[in-house]
């Protein structure tokens, strides 16, 4: 199956947290493909900008939506008077994107009231509308399995991974109860690419380094970074697996990454090589407990259901990141 965006004309989209990183990605995707879409995008907006490693209730920011030109609304999805503002539309795709993402995040009651209580409302709204309902979901609920993580199997080593099985939960039960409506969770790795930087600390190492090297500064990284690996999907397989996962057939979470996890190190190499630098690694003790020391995604019933396939080596994802790195750090 392949979805083309133009198949989203003459439909009515909700993209909320379509301020923050995949969701103004996708907004700005959709609308230049799918230009006779009427996409409505809902988002708190930040609302401190003194430090950009502030934990935030939410990560969306204007300069991520300045080339979009759809409707956008202003509301907190943990508030119910903000959510009736999009009972005046009847939506045919449901891209719910927004949440709490910083795995560092410890205040228990906030981040499952974020993340989890107003999940049952998009639930409601789905079955209400009878729209397709696309929900972020994450790797971060296997916590320290070993890899490669496959969807059957989940061990949440913080709240935020948590919340993300709270909420597959909810949608497995919810698919039991109502067989007619369609849910899609994705399992996101880890995500880089354009409109990133104002996640803040919980930015991808990518940018991150990038914006170390570019200072000038040896790029810092944990002790023994040749043997922690991630599974890095850049944001254009992201938004093409969101595309996917709306014409799904079978309801279910799916794994969204590239099936490949490569060191921190391989990072940092990566990246002088584009920015023609040989800056010394500074290696630092690794502070945090329930680290994940590899990431890597099984795609197989990914590829089964969705047709979905990461597209990008990390080469040649980094490689396109690289001339927006460089047009926002002569802008910082």
């Amino acid at each position: 199956m392949q979805t083309k965006a133009s198949e989203f004309n003459d439909k009515t989209i909700l993209i909320t947290g379509g301020a923050g990183f995949i969701g103004s990605n996708l907004a700005i995707f959709l609308q230049a493909e799918a230009p006779d879409s009427v996409i409505i995008i809902f988002d708190k907006f930040r609302t401190d900008d003194s430090g950009k490693d502030l934990i935030c209730h939410s990560l969306g920011h204007y300069q991520n939506l300045t080339e979009f030109y759809g409707h956008v609304i202003c509301g907190d999805i943990t508030k119910q008077c903000d959510l009736e503002l999009l009972n005046q539309y009847k939506f045919d795709f449901i891209f719910h994107q927004a949440a709490i993402s910083d795995t560092r995040m410890y205040d228990q009651e906030l981040l499952l009231r974020t993340n989890v209580n107003s999940f049952e409302y998009f639930l409601g709204k789905a079955k209400n509308d009878n729209a397709t309902l696309v929900y972020a979901s994450s790797a971060a609920t296997y916590g320290s399995l070993p890899a490669p993580q496959n969807e059957g199997v989940t061990c949440p080593e913080n709240v935020y991974g948590y919340s993300k099985r709270v909420m597959d939960d909810m949608a497995f039960k919810f698919c039991q109860l109502n067989p007619a409506v369609r849910i899609v969770g994705l399992r996101y790795f880890n995500v880089y690419g354009p409109r990133e930087q104002f996640k803040g600390r919980s930015s991808s190492m990518i940018l991150q380094l990038a914006q170390q090297i570019l200072e000038g500064k040896n790029p810092k990284l944990f002790i023994g970074s040749d043997s922690i690996f991630r599974d890095f999907v850049h944001i254009n397989d992201v938004v093409s697996a969101n595309l996917l996962a709306s014409h799904c057939v079978h309801n279910g979470v799916y794994n969204v990454g590239t099936g490949k996890s490569r060191s921190f190190t391989d990072i940092v190499d990566i990246l002088q090589g584009e920015l023609g630098t040989k800056l010394p690694v500074d290696y630092i003790p690794n502070p945090y407990k329930g680290y994940q020391y590899d990431t890597r995604a099984c795609t197989k019933t990914a590829y089964k259901f969705l047709q979905y396939k990461s597209a990008l080596s990390l080469e040649e994802g980094i490689a396109d990141f690289i001339p927006y790195i460089l047009k926002m750090h002569k802008t910082d």
